[in-house]
């Protein structure tokens, strides 16, 4: 009976780095922020960097040998008892969900000036550390199913869609066509008030004592 040739530590980072892409480009906040240019007019390539921030949490997979990549499956796979006698050294530094949100909340008020105030930041964090565990055991199917989602949503925008009774203050995330490539060529997108989920901080002005308006230099 044929053996499978279990995948290569740099097969899993491959992997994993990709499932981290594919997670952000599909977070509608951080889609929304893209489109309208809210972290500049490179908000696009701030995404790419986003992306490998998030992968430089977890240590690099592509460095271990063979070896060293089974012996952290097992001890991923050990019983909870037994983990911190057989965790290597590239685990222990792993962040936990928690480390990981705290991250995706502080980029997208740093870099896109949106405070995320729903739970969709705690589901990628979630997601994105179960996809690492899957990538480690050399698990692919959650990244597949992630690049056949990214690839269904080619050509779509994210909008908000405000609800019809105007004391309903619910907002829900929607999508809609669009034959151009994401922003299209003048980056406009449908947009109703934003919700209380998805809040665009701006600063206000600073006024001085004889009442002129501050000129302030926004921080990079």
């Amino acid at each position: 009976m044929a053996t499978t040739t279990p995948p290569s530590p740099a097969t899993c980072q491959t992997n994993f780095e990709q499932a981290v892409a594919l997670s952000l480009n599909l977070w509608p906040a951080l889609t929304l922020a893209v489109q309208n240019n809210w972290g500049g007019s490179d908000s696009r390539d701030k995404r790419d960097w986003f992306a490998g921030a998030v992968v430089d949490l977890f240590a690099d997979l592509s460095t271990l040998s063979p070896a060293q990549l089974l012996l952290l499956q097992q001890s991923q796979n050990a019983p909870q008892s037994q983990q911190t006698q057989t965790q290597s050294q590239s685990e222990s530094t792993d962040p936990d969900q928690e480390d990981v949100e705290s991250v995706l909340l502080q980029v997208m008020l740093d870099e896109f000036e949106v405070n995320v105030d729903d739970d969709s930041a705690f589901e990628l964090a979630e997601q994105v550390v179960r996809l690492r565990g899957e990538c480690v055991r050399g698990r692919f199917d959650g990244v597949e199913a992630l690049r056949r989602r990214w690839e269904g949503s080619a050509g779509k925008k994210v909008v908000m869609k405000q609800a019809e009774n105007k004391d309903d203050e619910d907002t829900d995330w929607d999508s809609e066509d669009d034959d151009d490539e994401e922003g299209g060529e003048d980056g406009d997108v449908e947009m109703g008030e934003a919700p209380p989920a998805l809040v665009k901080v701006r600063e206000e002005p600073e006024v001085d004592e004889d009442g002129f308006t501050k000129v302030t230099r926004k921080k990079r």
